[in-house]
């Protein structure tokens, strides 16, 4: 096979060095920093105000509080220890969760809203 396809009249195929940028470095690194300040205020800082109102909602849980964990679970807070609340969920049927597991008071919206985008 021949490259007589390529080797037509008039057909001048040339490749240049490529043109030097007069860009200057700082405005390269301006605009790095405000594609990361901007990811920082979208997507960071609202995500730490929401761990910050979470830990606060459980660091204030109390015996007697009635709360619906995470799974559907409506009970009321029994005894609380470090990692753990204990709830009754019925007349003596009591279980121990994890704190992390209650996602607010009953008859209020969660604490946390889930993955899937809900406020």
């Amino acid at each position: 096979m021949t490259l007589t396809a390529f080797a037509r009249p008039g057909l001048v195929l040339a490749m240049s060095a490529p043109a030097e940028s007069g860009a200057n470095p700082w405005v390269q690194l301006i605009s790095f920093a405000l594609v990361l300040a901007i990811f920082y205020f979208l997507i960071l800082l609202p995500m730490q105000r929401k761990q910050k109102k979470v830990q606060q909602f459980i660091d204030a849980l109390k015996v007697g509080d009635r709360v619906v964990t995470t799974g559907g679970i409506h009970g009321q807070i029994t005894r609380i220890l470090d990692k753990t609340v204990q709830l009754q969920i019925a007349d003596k049927v009591r279980i121990e969760i994890s704190k992390a597991a209650v996602g607010g008071y009953q008859g209020q919206d969660p604490v946390a809203p889930d993955a899937a985008g809900q406020s």
